[in-house]
């Protein structure tokens, strides 16, 4: 099945739980649907560079998904009309990396950075 990776911004007055529910509801709209969510990163309440919807922070998610396309376009449909999700982004990739992805690691291990002047 091919693989896919999400990124879902949702408003920022939920709270920390209630974002995290959203992210179980839309993995068990996967694994109905035939597909299985392989990883999934709560990133918290990040700023914004503009505002979406008068909202100037918003509650980001990251899911890494094994599903077929009819499950994914199944998902994003109702990310869409859910009134808390204010964005979704979703790209087909060839393979997962491995590890935390780059927003959760520590700054420290980031490396192969320029220095600053």
């Amino acid at each position: 099945m091919p693989l896919y990776e999400h990124v879902m911004i949702a408003r920022q007055d939920l709270s920390n739980s209630q974002a995290e529910g959203l992210i179980e509801h839309f993995g068990a709209v996967l694994s109905d649907n035939g597909g299985k969510l392989v990883e999934q990163e709560y990133w918290g309440v990040k700023t914004m560079a503009y505002k979406i919807n008068k909202n100037r922070k918003g509650h980001y998610a990251f899911l890494k998904t094994d599903a077929p396309s009819a499950a994914v376009q199944e998902m994003e449909r109702l990310m869409r009309l859910h009134d808390d999700v204010m964005r979704v982004l979703t790209i087909k990739v060839d393979e997962h990396a491995e590890g935390p992805s780059v927003q959760m690691q520590k700054r420290d291990e980031r490396g192969d950075r320029r220095e600053r002047r």
